[in-house]
Parts: structure tokens; sequence; C-alpha cells
């Protein structure tokens, strides 16, 4: 005997809950007299608010850049094609970047799609699990001669945002972490989110940083992921890079040939 995982939201009374157009179901009724559609209403705004509330927290400085009313009406769009999976909304909205790179209205705005990725990102980070960052000096003890054939283990909350505009620039005007100025030198940023101690932070990545990172995170050795930065970015500097990472409190532990 086989059972079928029920569908969420594929009862007419779901469906009518998620799309404003549709009507209030005929078998809906209201004690006192009430109307039943309008009573229903106030239902489908309060199942709504909720997951846009979250929207809101998760993405505040896309909220800031396109205002709270488009917002409000994005998040909605969104809502109705990809409503929660969950109970648990905290990671609600892992969407939301694509959603927005595809939303017609806000297309004009080529980084946004980027921006809410940094900032779910954040959001990623923040729930990560602790890691203590590796004490530095583990790295001084070891022979220089095995360097290139380590790997490392970085930290859970580590996560990359590259992006062919100033994100992280942004960002940081946008959420009280830079005053507002106008961008002169509208370049790529590579953007590094992690949460090592408490304050989930937001860096900028040296030149091939993302690359090396990612093939970091992949299993590299540091051998590599050094050599895949380099052909992906000429200016890569090994010692740099690595000195980030281990200053940053990004790496956790060291596992050796």
């Amino acid at each position: 005997m086989t059972t079928t995982a029920p569908v969420p939201f594929a009862s007419p009374f779901a469906r009518a809950l998620l799309n404003p157009l549709e009507p209030a179901p005929d078998a809906i009724t209201a004690a006192n007299g009430a109307t039943p559609a309008r009573r229903f209403a106030v239902h489908r705004n309060n199942i709504v608010a909720g997951p846009i509330k979250t929207l809101q927290a998760r993405f505040p400085a896309v909220e800031k850049i396109v205002g709270e009313k488009f917002f409000a009406a994005m998040g909605r769009a969104f809502f109705t094609q990809t409503p929660p999976r969950s109970p648990i909304l905290m990671t609600y909205g892992d969407e939301f970047p694509d959603f927005i790179a595809a939303f017609e209205p806000a297309r004009e705005i080529a980084y946004l799609p980027d921006l809410a990725r940094l900032e779910a990102a954040r959001t990623r980070a923040y729930h990560a699990a602790d890691v203590a960052p590796l004490d530095p000096h583990r790295f001084a003890a070891l022979d220089p001669r095995i360097l290139t054939d380590i790997c490392v283990t970085l930290h859970p909350s580590a996560g990359i945002v590259q992006s062919p505009h100033p994100i992280v620039t942004i960002w940081a005007m946008n959420s009280g972490e830079r005053e507002l100025s106008p961008i002169d030198d509208w370049q790529p940023e590579e953007a590094l989110v992690m949460r090592p101690h408490i304050d989930v932070e937001v860096r900028v990545l040296p030149p091939g940083g993302a690359t090396f990172v990612g093939a970091l995170q992949a299993g590299q050795t540091l051998g590599k992921a050094a050599e895949a930065a380099f052909a992906a970015h000429p200016a890569f500097d090994l010692t740099n890079n690595l000195a980030a990472l281990i200053v940053w409190g990004l790496v956790a532990e060291i596992i050796s040939p």
C-alpha cells in the first residue's frame, strides 16, 4: 500500500487564500450575521501579512530602495507564487532573489537581485552553527613544505555573493553601515558573509577571493584552490587571501595530508 503526501494549498479554500482575485468559497459561512466574503478577506490578509513581515525583516535594504508599498506588492506577488512550506518562517524567502530577477517592475534596478542574495546570506549566516575560529598560531606551526597540500574547513556561516555591481557598498549605504553618497567607481564586488563571532559581518573579498573560498568549501587543497583563483583572476594573491581568512576567523580547522 502506498500513500501520497498532501499537496500544499491544493484545496479550493487554500487557493482562494492565495489569490485575492478569487471569490470566497461557497461553503464559507459566518456567525452573527457577518458577511462571509468580508470575513474571508480579513483572514486572507492575515495569512499574507506574516510572510510579508518575514520578507521585510530579511530584506530591509531591498525594501528601503524600492519603498514600502512597492516591496509589499512584490512580497505579495512572491507569496502567491511561492507560499511558505514550513511553519518556521525564519528562512522564508530563499527564492526571493530569483523572483526579483524575474519581476518585471523591478527590472530597471539591475543590482536588486544580488542585493537580495546578500541579505538572504546574512540570515543564513545568523542561524548557522556556532564554531570557534581556529587559533592563528596553528598555521604558524605548519611545515611550509606541506602548506599547499592541506585542506581547511571554513566556518559554516560563510557565504559568497558575486556581483557585477558594487553590492557590498550598496548594502552598506542602505543598512546604516555607511553614509549615503554617490558611487563614483561602479565596480564589481565579491561579498563574503560570515558570523565567526556574535555579529554577522559582510566583507569585500580581494581579487579571486570568491573563487578561492568556493574551492576551499568544495574540499580543494590550498594549492588547488589557489590555482583556480589564479586562473579566474591573475591578480590573485594567495598570501593576502589566506591571511584575510585567518584574521577574519573564517578558518575552523586544518586537515593535514
